[in-house]
């Protein structure tokens, strides 16, 4: 009976630590794209668009509604956040020396938020994403390639899920530890520095 119970455990523990790991990989997903600039993409491209019907000003404002948008996801995983002395949330951007601008840091040590190899890679994935998210918008390409819906149906099916993956596998290996805007928040960010 000891056997069993111990056998159940050692199944409960691992288990418990594959869905953990899953649980975790699945926040690392979630931190991707900001939810805010999504969101915003997700409610202005209908409008921009004229729902698939774009004439030439269509055209140039979804343009631009893109730029925006891909822009902001890159800016924002340079962003992070810390709790001042003050109590409070504070954000600020991460710069080769700290983070700034550094208001109410404190005691809260900033030099720890400095720029680091992994946040490049992490905008260049978040942009790319993002690419993949609103160039096969269904309509963004009725807007600008309207025949490649019809003659690439098995690309735009298969391209979102396949970046997606190739994405979302390079953030489980390499997580992204900052919280910053747009971000899901944490406790204290500051631990998830060290």
């Amino acid at each position: 009976m000891a056997k069993t119970s111990s056998s159940s455990s050692s199944s409960s523990s691992s288990s418990k630590s594959i869905s953990d790991k899953t649980f975790t990989g699945l926040g690392n997903l979630i931190k991707l794209l900001p939810t805010g600039t999504v969101f915003v993409f997700q409610f202005l491209n209908p409008v921009v668009t004229n729902s698939g019907n774009c004439t030439t000003l269509n055209k140039y404002l979804t343009s631009f509604l893109i730029g925006f948008c891909g822009l902001a996801c890159g800016f924002s995983c340079f962003t992070d956040s810390y709790r001042g002395s003050d109590g409070m949330t504070h954000y600020g951007v991460a710069t080769m020396k700290g983070l700034w601008p550094s208001t109410a840091a404190g005691s809260v040590e900033l030099s720890k938020y400095k720029l680091r190899i992994g946040d490049f890679v992490h905008c260049l994935f978040t942009m790319v994403v993002f690419a993949v998210l609103s160039l096969l918008d269904s309509n963004t390409v009725e807007c600008f390639y309207p025949s490649f819906e019809s003659t690439e149906k098995v690309l735009l099916l298969v391209l979102p899920p396949v970046i997606g993956s190739i994405c979302g596998t390079v953030f489980m290996v390499f997580p992204n530890n900052r919280h910053g805007i747009g971000y899901p928040a944490t406790s204290d960010s500051s631990d998830d520095q060290s």
